[in-house]
C-alpha cells in the first residue's frame, strides 16, 4: 500500500513545535492532564495553549472528567519524538568529537603509571608501615604485600573517581596536561568518572584496554569502559 506523503509531512510539521512536543511529553508523563494545569506547567497564555491542542488533536483526546490525555497515535508519537532525540544527540556527539583533541595512550599511561605510585606510596607508608616494622619480614612477605596492592586498587578507584568526577583531572592527569570530558558536551560527573575508572582494577585493565584499542573502530575509545561510560580524555596541551 503506498504512503501518504502528504500526512507523513503533516505529521512531521505538527511534531517539529518544541510547544506540542512538551505538552505531548507530559501527559506522556502524567497521564492526565487539566487545562489548568497544563497552563500552570508550560507557562503560556490560554490562547496559545489552546491552538497547540487544537494542532495536537489527532495524538490526544478527552477523558469523561474533561481532562486531556494522549490516543493511540499520541503513544505513538512519543516513540517517535524519542528516537529522533536518540538520533539529535547521537549527531551532536558525533560532531563534537571530531573535533576534540584526543590524548596519546602514551600520555594516558604515564598519568595512570603517576597516579598509581602516588596511591602506593600513600597506601604503604600510612596504613602499612607500622604494621610492617611491628611484624617479621617473613609475615609480610607472605601476606602484607597482597594487602598492599588490593588496598592501593581500591584506593585509587576512589581518588580517580572523586577527583575526575570534581573537574576531570587526577594528579596524573594535570601533570600531563590532561582532561577527562563527557562526549556529549556535558559537565563530567561523579557516576561517569565512577564506571570509567573501573577498567582500572587490575583484573580489568587487559580486558580493559584490549578491547577497546583493537575493538572499538573509534578512537575516541581507547578503553571499552570509557566507551560504556561515555568519556574519554583529550589533551590540554594539544594544539
Amino acid at each position: 500500500m503506498a504512503v501518504d506523503q502528504e500526512n507523513i509531512s503533516k505529521i512531521l510539521s505538527i511534531l517539529s513545535h518544541p510547544l506540542r512536543r512538551e505538552i505531548l511529553i507530559s501527559l506522556s508523563e502524567k497521564g492526565e492532564s487539566s487545562f489548568t494545569d497544563m497552563l500552570n506547567l508550560l507557562k503560556v497564555d490560554t490562547g496559545k495553549l489552546s491552538f497547540h491542542l487544537r494542532s495536537l488533536e489527532v495524538f490526544i483526546e478527552q477523558t469523561p472528567s474533561g481532562k486531556y490525555k494522549l490516543s493511540r497515535a499520541g503513544e505513538s508519537a512519543i516513540r517517535v519524538i524519542h528516537d529522533i532525540e536518540g538520533w539529535a544527540e547521537v549527531a551532536d556527539v558525533q560532531r563534537k568529537e571530531s573535533h576534540l583533541p584526543l590524548s596519546s595512550l602514551k600520555k594516558r599511561a604515564a598519568a595512570f603509571l603517576i597516579d598509581f605510585g602516588i596511591i602506593s606510596a600513600i597506601t604503604v607508608t600510612i596504613v602499612f608501615v607500622p604494621q610492617v616494622l611491628s611484624l617479621s619480614m617473613a609475615t609480610f612477605l607472605n601476606g602484607g604485600i597482597s594487602v598492599v596492592l588490593f588496598t592501593t586498587i581500591g584506593l585509587l578507584w576512589l581518588y580517580s573517581t572523586l577527583l575526575e568526577g570534581f573537574n576531570g583531572q587526577s594528579l596524573g592527569k594535570r601533570v600531563m596536561g590532561l582532561k577527562v570530558v563527557r562526549t556529549d558536551g556535558k559537565k563530567m560527573s561523579y557516576d561517569h568518572a565512577a564506571i570509567r575508572n573501573f577498567g582500572k582494577i587490575l583484573p580489568l585493565l587487559p580486558f580493559d584496554l584490549l578491547i577497546g584499542i583493537w575493538r572499538i573502530p573509534d578512537k575516541t575509545f581507547m578503553r571499552y569502559f570509557d566507551k560504556f561510560a561515555g568519556t574519554t580524555v583529550i589533551d590540554l596541551r594539544q594544539h
